[in-house]
């Protein structure tokens, strides 16, 4: 059962809390989604909030069959296809609102950055402790190698040795994972 899955049945069993973490987990994906139909960001919202409401009000069983997060989305769809055959009209177009597709694309953008930053941590994850730490100090509390090496009680040679491995083993990792970390 995969977190949404276990936040649905949480939520379910009658905990609320279970129903905001969904929302949480799942909102900001969920919108960008249903842009891709609507092109219109305050109507993708609108029926992003359609969604979870239909969720609440008529608790659809989740079957299991596929991802939590892939019945959501399909419920988003449906949702959203309901409301264009309902409206038979295309929405204003991002061409003629350039401030909202800025702010779409900021949206997304932030939202791809969040998925980067959890795969990263999930990666970093399962590093050697010591290769963990000097890639954090310098890559993301930005001590020099000699700052790092003072805090590790290392040579600045064994610094970049180490340095050098973390970052080698951490892309391996994101390898693994089809992701590439563009700063490594």
């Amino acid at each position: 059962m995969d977190n949404g899955a276990g936040s649905y049945r949480r939520f379910l069993d009658g905990d609320d809390n279970g129903f905001v973490d969904i929302i949480k987990d799942y909102k900001d994906g969920l919108i960008l989604y249903i842009n891709n139909f609507t092109e219109n960001i305050f109507t993708a919202e609108d029926l992003a909030e359609d969604t979870f409401v239909k969720i609440v009000t008529k608790k659809p069983r989740f079957s299991g069959k596929s991802s939590f997060k892939t019945w959501l989305y399909a419920i988003g769809r449906n949702v959203a296809l309901d409301y264009l055959r309902r409206t038979k009209a295309k929405e204003i177009s991002f061409d003629e609102l350039p401030e909202i597709k800025e702010e779409v694309l900021s949206l997304e953008q932030e939202y791809i950055k969040k998925e980067e930053n959890i795969t990263l941590h999930h990666a970093m994850e399962k590093l050697n402790p010591q290769y963990k730490q000097v890639l954090w100090l310098v890559y993301f509390e930005n001590f020099s190698n000699r700052e790092a090496a003072t805090v590790m009680k290392k040579s600045v040679r064994n610094i970049e040795t180490l340095l050098y491995r973390a970052k080698q083993s951490l892309k391996s990792e994101l390898n693994k994972e089809g992701f590439e970390y563009e700063k490594l």
